[in-house]
């Protein structure tokens, strides 16, 4: 539950999701800019002059694009990396995914091309090209999206694990501070991402918060000492602690301020 809580704050500061189930935090476009922006200029940037270059056409979701290769529009996926889906026929769309995919657009906004560094493997068994990506900057997608809790590290086959030791030490630092796909424990499973363990978990807090503040409403009513009597005659009197009736006055309402009591009709008690 302590992981929750922290993801409230962290969900301030991403993109707004449109979600089927509704209760959620949702993020902010305009935090995303932000967050895309701190992210450029404080990435660490790497060497591509010696990655292949290609026409960036399309960001199609959180982990895969289309470029320019070889003359054909291709799409590319994102090696070693899994980010939760947008719009899958079978899983629909997952919290998250939205964001991801915000994330990954903003921070390719602005750029024609894009850096590919190829692993030994160059395609998937859908025919799909597999690279890490890079900004022309030299900032790693795949490591940002990880850093932001946007992306887990996934699908890794050999011969294509270059990378897997660094990603998973940058995913391991989200994990301990409880950020996006890791704000809710066991949404990130071995298989993907389990919606229906995000939304009772949201529903869980909902019903937390919803509970809290009728306490708190009690507590304070509790807090509130003057008495409001109506008498036989019916007129509305308040009765405040230290008056000679007050003991012995039953309440109708009770009121935290003389203003309060006022207000609602009563008058001052004589004595």
């Amino acid at each position: 539950m302590k992981k929750f809580y922290f993801a409230l704050i962290f969900l301030t500061l991403l993109l707004t999701a449109c979600t089927e189930e509704t209760g959620t935090d949702n993020i902010e476009t305009q935090d995303i800019q932000g967050i895309v922006t701190s992210t450029i200029e404080t990435a660490d940037k790497y060497d591509v002059s010696e990655f292949e270059e290609f026409e960036l056409q399309e960001v199609i979701d959180g982990d895969t694009i289309r470029i320019k290769y070889n003359g054909s529009s291709e799409k590319v996926r994102f090696l070693l990396v899994d980010t939760p889906e947008t719009n899958h026929e079978t899983l629909g769309e997952q919290p998250y995914g939205p964001e991801a995919k915000e994330f990954a657009k903003q921070l390719l906004a602005g750029h024609d091309t894009v850096y590919l560094e190829f692993d030994v493997s160059y395609r998937d068994k859908y025919k799909r090209l597999l690279a890490y990506v890079y900004t022309k900057d030299g900032i790693s997608v795949q490591e940002q999206l990880l850093k932001n809790g946007l992306a887990r590290v996934a699908y890794i086959y050999n011969p294509n694990t270059k990378h897997v030791d660094w990603f998973k030490s940058i995913q391991k630092t989200a994990q301990k501070s409880a950020i996006g796909i890791w704000s809710v424990e066991d949404y990130v499973t071995n298989r993907g991402y389990d919606k229906d363990i995000y939304y009772a978990a949201i529903k869980e807090v909902n019903q937390s918060n919803i509970d809290e503040d009728k306490s708190n409403t009690n507590n304070n009513k509790g807090s509130c000492e003057i008495k409001g009597n109506i008498n036989s005659k019916g007129n509305k009197i308040y009765h405040m602690q230290g008056q000679r009736d007050y003991e012995n006055t039953v309440a109708e309402e009770m009121f935290c301020t003389k203003e309060e009591a006022e207000a609602a009709g009563f008058i001052p008690a004589k004595r």
